[in-house]
């Protein structure tokens, strides 16, 4: 059975093990854990935003996620913000274009990409870093236009109650 997204939890999960299966050398986390970035950087994820957008042609409700990966690296390097920023470089090249193994008629490519100075605090220390950020749609759940039998079927908003209501859909006439 193919894979079906139904949660924003699986975005996360899919970015941690592109993180982790890729060269960079990098610690990965959330933005609840406690850093400590004296052996390797850091990447820290966070889901910021959930926003709508239009259904997918499969009537599939959008999640418009913001993701945020923050890169953060030792004080003490050479020039530490601009090792932040060399990382942050790194994962936009990673991000480009990247559906993180999810479904393609669940997940579109990331976009509005943005990377920006910050600081990441741990402790009492903090640390330089950048925050990259994207917007990447997710179709959740089933195909709405699908029952289990197969046939096609449609609503008009005019003409039901709640667009959301599969039993107020029709079948496509041949």
């Amino acid at each position: 059975m193919p894979l079906v997204i139904e949660r924003p939890s699986q975005l996360y999960a899919a970015i941690v093990a592109a993180l982790r299966d890729s060269t960079l050398g990098i610690n990965i986390g959330s933005r609840e854990d406690s850093i400590d970035v004296s052996d390797q950087p850091w990447v820290s994820i966070a889901i910021d935003r959930d926003a709508t957008d239009s259904r997918a042609s499969d009537g599939r409700i959008a999640h418009v996620l913001t993701v945020s990966l923050q890169a953060v690296v030792d004080a003490t390097a050479v020039n530490p913000s601009l090792a932040a920023c060399d990382l942050t470089s790194a994962l936009k090249d990673l991000v480009t274009d990247n559906r993180w193994g999810l479904p393609i008629d669940q997940c579109d490519l990331p976009s509005n990409l943005d990377a920006l100075p910050s600081l990441s605090a741990s402790g009492m220390r903090e640390h330089n870093a950048w925050t990259l950020t994207f917007t990447q749609t997710l179709y959740f759940g089933a195909p709405v236009l699908d029952d289990p039998l197969g046939t096609p079927k449609f609503a008009r908003t005019w003409e039901v109650s709640s667009i959301d209501d599969p039993d107020q859909y029709t079948e496509l006439e041949d």
